[in-house]
């Protein structure tokens, strides 16, 4: 017999159905939709500036993963705000921002950060940032070990930023790590894991250097800084979206750097794809609405790893000063190529992107003719995969899409009919190879120098 279960109601609200129930009535959380912001790149795709656009309509703003070897820039009447740790929305003074259980966080560093961004002029973030009880903690030790491991390596070094990362995630992984939860417990507990940790890497690395007792004082102070912002944001989020409050996710890194879908072992320790939006906040699949993949109007990386479209030239020098691309947080030259479209179908594969951001078309203004990278061969022979093999990455031939330039300042465009029409065939070159619309196009440095097409 068919079962006739029905919803039940607490307080107005629509709940699931038991098992084998017959129910259609979406719940709350179902028709709240989280928006979700990734990198299609290699990062530094400009992620903070759509970011910092969409926090006007939104409530809540959330990092998930990664560290502060991210860096978002979000340039607001002039003045450069630099973020690593906190959500670029964190600027939106109607925002509140939540650090998620899937970051993980050096204190040093986040409270350095903060200081930093009030002093130029952030306002009123106390009571807006929240802080997982869930994410682990970046020690010291852990950013002196992440810069042994890279000596260790010699010339197999990855070119990680030495913040430690790394050796968090695997501390995480192994199940030593430290929680902002158990700094805040029994600090008795939180002592006797810190010192379990230290004797491990001075194991490992005998020329690891900790100040043991220094470490566990100056943890005690962050410990009384820190707690006013923790609390359980799985729980803070869940009823945020039943609440019908607009929850916005910002991604840290991009999907190249994925530890599982980038260029391995040239990666990050983290999931900068869809799935780490749902680890890294406790959010499931179903209340994820737009995802919006961010991608520069050209390529670029940071560190080491095979390049397809890389430019060593000219052009390459022109793309990198025009683009002012020196990494926010490493201070590192970043490495420049053609837009390489190969990489961001793979990556809207991964991440199922609803619209891209396409940004610093801008930086294209002076150049006569453009590349787009639209397949790759190997052995020469086209493949219609992206390789996972470092090796055949590294030998792939990249076939290209040659467009006109448009050899003139858009800066001052507001509305895409009013592009040039090189400058829009690019765009649409853009959209008709990914079959994915272009929502928004970054036309200069300010937070006001933005098409929109939505």
């Amino acid at each position: 017999m068919a079962s006739t279960a029905k919803h039940a109601e607490v307080n107005g609200e629509s709940l699931a159905c038991p098992a084998g129930g017959s129910c259609t009535k979406k719940s709350k959380m179902e028709s709240n939709k989280v928006t979700v912001v990734l990198g299609a790149q290699w990062g530094d795709e400009g992620k903070g500036k759509l970011v910092d656009l969409l926090a006007v309509n939104s409530d809540i703003v959330c990092r998930c993963q990664g560290g502060n070897n991210a860096g978002h820039t979000v340039v607001v009447e002039g003045k450069e705000f630099d973020f690593h740790l906190l959500p670029s929305g964190i600027i939106n003074q109607k925002c509140t921002s939540v650090i998620g259980n899937g970051v993980v966080i050096h204190l040093p560093g986040l409270f350095e950060e903060l200081k930093k961004n009030e002093l130029k002029g952030m306002k009123d973030w106390q009571g807006r940032l929240i802080v997982s009880d869930r994410a682990h903690l970046v020690l010291d030790l852990h950013q002196q070990v992440d810069g042994l491991q890279e000596a260790e390596k010699g010339k197999n070094s990855l070119g990680t930023t030495k913040k430690g990362i790394g050796p968090t995630y695997s501390s995480k992984a192994t199940r030593n790590g430290v929680r902002i939860g158990d700094l805040l417990g029994d600090f008795n507990i939180f002592e006797e894991k810190f010192r379990t940790i230290a004797a491990t890497y001075k194991r490992m690395f005998p020329a690891l250097e900790v100040d043991i007792e220094a470490e566990l004082e100056q943890y005690r102070a962050y410990a009384a800084r820190v707690r006013p912002l923790v609390r359980d944001t799985v729980s803070y989020l869940h009823r945020a979206i039943r609440q019908g409050e607009r929850v916005l996710v910002e991604g840290a890194n991009a999907a190249m750097l994925d530890i599982d879908f980038g260029t391995y072992p040239y990666v990050t320790s983290s999931n900068c794809s869809i799935g780490g939006v749902c680890t890294g906040l406790g959010l499931p699949p179903n209340v994820i609405g737009d995802v919006l993949g961010v991608v520069k109007a050209y390529t670029t990386r940071v560190g080491d790893g095979p390049f397809p479209t890389e430019l060593n030239d000219a052009t390459g020098e022109l793309l990198q000063t025009r683009g002012h691309e020196i990494g926010v947080t490493t201070k590192r030259v970043r490495r420049c190529g053609w837009l390489d479209l190969v990489v961001v179908r793979y990556t809207a594969m991964v991440n199922g992107y609803t619209g891209i951001c396409l940004t610093k078309l801008d930086i294209l203004d002076t150049l006569e003719e453009i590349k787009i990278g639209v397949a790759y061969k190997l052995n020469g022979k086209k493949i219609d995969y992206f390789p996972a093999s470092i090796t055949e990455l590294s030998n792939v031939e990249v076939e290209y899409m040659t467009l006109p330039g448009w050899a003139c300042n858009i800066e001052a465009v507001r509305e895409l009919s009013n592009l040039p029409p090189q400058a829009q065939a690019y765009v649409k070159a853009i959209e008709a190879y990914l079959e994915i619309p272009v929502q928004y196009i970054g036309v200069g440095q300010g937070r006001e120098c933005i098409i929109r097409l939505d």
